[in-house]
């Protein structure tokens, strides 16, 4: 089965709360940065993923399996890391104020990586049936 709508989100969200935590506490003092900066960049993450999981539906719509090839799912990152990185840049998130360059970089590049190997290797072995709840995890 391949992962609808409502389990994609799920999925994203979890991973991010708790793989994307973790990443984001041990990431933070090796790049120098707040602890209240980082995790409202994973905060805005999560926020934003939710509209984009919307934008990949329906994008998928058009595609004959209904579904992304595994390293699609991880060049995703380029598209909702610029646009992260242009709306801190432009002062548009609350409770952030600035951010260098290289501490985001590697921040959101360490948290997508992170997020990203869990949900297509260890996280199956705990959720044996996630694929086939069409990636819900309830």
């Amino acid at each position: 089965m391949v992962p609808v709508l409502s389990g994609r989100i799920q999925t994203r969200l979890v991973l991010l709360l708790v793989v994307g935590s973790v990443v984001t506490a041990v990431v933070t003092p090796l790049v120098g940065a707040d602890y209240r900066t980082t995790f409202a960049v994973l905060a805005a993450v999560a926020v934003l993923g939710v509209g984009w999981e919307l934008l990949y539906h329906l994008l998928m719509q058009f595609r004959w399996e209904k579904d992304w090839p595994s390293l699609f799912g991880l060049l995703t990152a380029v598209p909702e890391g610029l646009l992260l990185w242009l709306l801190l840049d432009a002062g548009l998130l609350p409770t952030v104020d600035t951010v260098p360059l290289a501490a985001y970089v590697v921040h959101f590049a360490a948290v997508w990586l992170a997020v990203w190997l869990v949900a297509n290797g260890p996280m199956r072995v705990p959720f044996l049936r996630w694929r086939f709840r069409g990636g819900r995890l309830t």
